[in-house]
C-alpha cells in the first residue's frame, strides 16, 4: 500500500454508519455553501438564520435564533450584524421588551433568501434529490427525528427539567 493510499481500517457497522452521516453532512454543507457564496456571497450560516427568519410570521429574539440554529450566540450574533449590514435584516423594539430587539427579514432579504434557497436546491439537485427517491427521504427523516429527539430529551436533563 502506498503512502497516499489510506483507509479507516475495520469498522463496525454503527461506525461505519456514523461516519457516512459525518462525510455526508461535511460533504453537502460544503457543496451547498460553496455555490451560496459563489452566486450570493452569501455563507451557508448566513443563510441558515435566513432560513428560520422566512418561516417567521413576526420578528424574533436573537436568543431564538440561537436555540434553533447550528450556530453559537456569538456567531448567530456576527451573522445578524453581517446581514443587517447588507440590508437582509432588521432590528425592532421588542413589543415586550423596551430593552430587547427582535430580527425580521427585510424585503430585500426575503428576495436574497429566495434566489439563495433555489441555489441551494439547484446545488443539491444531482447530489441529493437525483440520488435519493422517497423511501431514502422517508428513511433520512425517521432517524433524523430519533436523533434529533434524544439529543432534546439529553438537552433538558442537563438543564434539570
Amino acid at each position: 500500500m502506498s503512502g497516499d493510499d489510506i483507509t479507516l481500517g475495520e469498522l463496525s457497522d454503527r461506525d461505519h454508519a456514523f461516519y457516512g452521516l459525518v462525510w455526508a453532512g461535511t460533504t453537502l454543507t460544503t457543496r451547498v455553501d460553496h455555490a451560496l457564496v459563489r452566486a450570493h456571497d452569501l455563507p451557508l450560516s448566513w443563510f441558515e438564520v435566513m432560513l428560520w427568519l422566512h418561516a417567521q410570521r413576526e420578528p424574533v429574539a436573537p436568543s431564538a435564533l440561537g436555540a434553533k440554529t447550528l450556530l453559537s450566540r456569538s456567531q448567530v450574533s456576527r451573522v445578524v450584524d453581517a446581514l443587517q449590514a447588507r440590508g437582509l435584516i432588521e432590528r425592532v423594539p421588542s413589543p415586550t421588551d423596551a430593552r430587547s430587539v427582535r430580527i425580521a427579514l427585510t424585503s430585500d432579504g426575503r428576495r436574497a433568501f429566495a434566489e439563495a434557497d433555489a441555489t441551494r436546491r439547484r446545488a443539491l439537485a444531482e447530489v441529493f434529490d437525483g440520488l435519493l427517491d422517497d423511501a431514502d427521504i422517508d428513511a433520512l427523516n425517521t432517524v433524523w427525528a430519533k436523533l434529533k429527539r434524544t439529543s432534546s430529551q439529553e438537552g433538558r436533563k442537563a438543564l434539570g427539567k
